[in-house]
């Protein structure tokens, strides 16, 4: 099992628009892709700064093939219009994890 591991640190001023835009519109369209067969999200409770919000989404995926096929095809556009959305008011990096 592949776990993609997306990590968000957001500005409270666009906490609420992100997190709805990110139910019903940007993990519903990575899910779309067919490359992912579940996904988890998680408020992070420790933070480094007082009043920081952050979470993880995870997606799940079978194999390599499958999160490469994603990343070739489905990734970039994807990652462009959250960054077109928000800007630098939310921070976001990437990490790829594989079940041992």
């Amino acid at each position: 099992m592949i776990l993609y591991s997306v990590t968000c640190n957001i500005d409270p001023a666009v906490h609420n628009d992100w997190f709805a835009y990110m139910k019903t519109k940007h993990i519903p369209d990575v899910l779309a892709s067919g490359c992912f067969c579940g996904h988890k999200m998680y408020q992070i409770l420790t933070t480094q700064e007082e009043g920081e919000l952050s979470y993880s989404i995870q997606y799940f995926c079978n194999s390599m093939d499958e999160f490469n096929l994603y990343q070739q095809q489905f990734a970039k556009k994807l990652q462009a219009e959250h960054s077109q959305k928000f800007g630098d008011k939310v921070l976001a990096f990437r990490t790829l994890l594989e079940t041992v």
